[in-house]
Formats: C-alpha cells, structure tokens, sequence
C-alpha cells in the first residue's frame, strides 16, 4: 500500500470531525470501511495517530504532525486542480468579514494572506466568545471565524455553515516563576487545587466547564478564582504571584512568568475555521484555512515548552509500541 491523497482526506476528515463515525458519514463511507482505512493508513505509518476515548477520537503528537503535512499535501494538489482560473477566483476581488478570537494566528494570518492573495480583502472584527461568532456567522453578519472547541463538546451549528480543524493541543498553565511547583516538568492540575486562578469568561461552547470538569476529576473545585481575560494585564498578574491560569500552549510568557505543561493532559482545545459556505467560495475558504494552519504550525515550532511537551509524548508512545 502506498499513501494516497484519498488516505490523506481521510485522515482529515477523521481529525476534524473528532470522529470516525463523523467522518465516515461526511466522506460518505461506512464506519467499517473508514477504520479499516484508518488501521492501514497507521500501519504502513508505523504508529498511531489518533487516540481512542469513550467521546471520540484525538491526534497523538505524531498524528499532528502527519495532518498538518496532510493538508499542505492537500492544498497544494487541490490548487493544482484548479489551475489558473481556480487561482484567480481566489484571489479574485472580494472582501471577507473574520472574526476572530483570543489567538495569535491573526497578525502572520493577514500578512500571509495579504501576500498570497493580494486581490482578497479581509476585515477583522475581535470577539472574544466563540458561541456569539458562530452567532454571528449564522446571521450573515460575518463571513467566516476563527474559534475554539474542546474534546467531547463539538461547535454546533446549522447546515449553512461548515467548519474545518486547524490544530488540537492540549492547554498548559501560566505560573509564576517563584512557584513551589516550579521546578516541575510537567504539573499535576491536582497540586494547583490550592492556588488561586484565573479564570476565563464563558465563550459560549464550552469554556470554562470544561476546566471545572478536569478539575473535578482531579478531585477538587477552585476555592477562589477571578474572571479574567484580558491578556497583558493577566501576564503581569501571574508575574507578580498573584494566581495561575490556564493558557494556550503558543503563548509566549513576560519575564516572571512560566508556562508549564499539565500532567497527563487532561485538558485540550481545539482551534477551528467556521464559515458561510453561500458566503465564502471554496478556494477562499481553503485559502483561509491553509495560511491559518501554516502560521499556527510555525507558531507551536518556536513554542519551547510545548516542544519539550512533543518530545516528551513522542518518546514515550515509542516506548510503548516497542513495550507492545
């Protein structure tokens, strides 16, 4: 068997419906077919990709890497297809209305974009809860968004719209560098039960309970926390021992602060594109979802703690398939 672009839209799919069910009925395949593909596919691979669980399914760290490569596979042969003329109506004149939410994707976002498709306008509107973007995606109020969703808890939305995966990773926590658990390499959300936390308003699909839930899990509930966001501030706080929070793993920390993976992961996002499919023309939306993916890959490589996170998970599912 050798790998096809079939092999690489299956992959996809899987990895943004969270689901092999999910993706089977989008391609249009039997859940028996899709695994069995699926099973080949790591096979001819040499390890996993994706991780089992009662919700679904989540990429290993090699399977990360694998789609991200799968999609620029993919964006380049799909360009191909569509020659000239598919070129031109991407870039055709058009403006698209994004809303974004609390990445860093945007600034890389809008200057690759403004590079590689000089004709396409992008207007950027900053939402921060993702259930009002989707909101306002439905009410034609915007185009397209750039949101998030966690493992277990899918954005919904209706049929007009569409939504694709950019990158799944865990969330790590921000701490101050004089903390006791400092020293960690990895922290166990459970020894944080005592600490004071910021926490971040509801975004509408999800957040904050799902870090209620892992902490739950971890058999606390915070004693005391703050409903906080605003990101500068938030740093300097952190800085200055005032709490912990829980963050994405490409943020890069002000001096006095750390930022430091949670033992055994027990909390994941996943950033995502969502739009109007009458709104935004197919080579668009791919355009769009090819520089978010590249820019958020080169943002998680100069990333150092979620590096050393990478390796550590990528030397330890090596050593668990030669335990096998």
């Amino acid at each position: 068997m050798e790998l096809e672009l079939r092999h690489l839209r299956v992959l996809c799919a899987i990895a943004d419906c969270g689901s092999v069910g999910r993706a089977a009925a989008a391609l249009g395949l039997t859940q028996p077919a899709m695994s069995t593909q699926l099973r080949r596919i790591e096979r001819l691979l040499g390890e996993g990709l994706f991780v089992r669980s009662n919700t679904g399914v989540e990429l290993t760290a090699y399977g990360t890497e694998v789609v991200s490569q799968a999609r620029d596979v993919l964006a380049r042969a799909d360009a191909l297809g569509r020659g000239r003329a598919g070129s031109a109506s991407a870039a055709g004149a058009r403006t698209v209305r994004l809303g974004v939410t609390n990445t860093p994707v945007v600034p890389d976002l809008l200057g690759n974009l403004r590079d590689a498709c000089p004709d396409l306008t992008v207007t950027v509107s900053s939402v921060y809860a993702t259930g009002e973007l989707v909101r306002l995606v439905e009410a034609g109020e915007l185009d397209a968004a750039l949101g998030v969703d966690y493992p277990g808890l899918p954005v919904r939305h209706s049929p007009a719209l569409a939504h694709r995966a950019i990158n799944t990773v865990p969330i790590f926590v921000a701490m101050h560098a004089g903390h006791p658990l400092a020293h960690r390499v990895e922290v166990p959300l459970e020894e944080l039960s005592r600490d004071t936390w910021f926490v971040t308003a509801d975004d509408g699909v999800g957040w904050p309970g799902a870090f209620y839930d892992a902490c739950e899990a971890a058999g606390f509930a915070p004693g005391n926390t703050h409903e906080f966001h605003v990101l500068e501030q938030l740093q300097s706080m952190i800085a200055m021992g005032l709490g912990v929070t829980a963050v994405q793993p490409t943020l890069r920390p002000i001096d006095g602060v750390l930022v430091k993976p949670l033992a055994g992961d027990p909390l994941w996002q996943r950033l995502l594109l969502v739009w109007r499919r009458d709104a935004v023309e197919a080579p668009v939306a791919e355009a769009l979802h090819h520089h978010a993916v590249r820019v958020y890959r080169n943002l998680l490589a100069h990333a150092p703690h979620l590096q050393s996170w990478l390796a550590r998970a990528y030397t330890a599912t090596r050593a668990g398939d030669a335990l096998r």
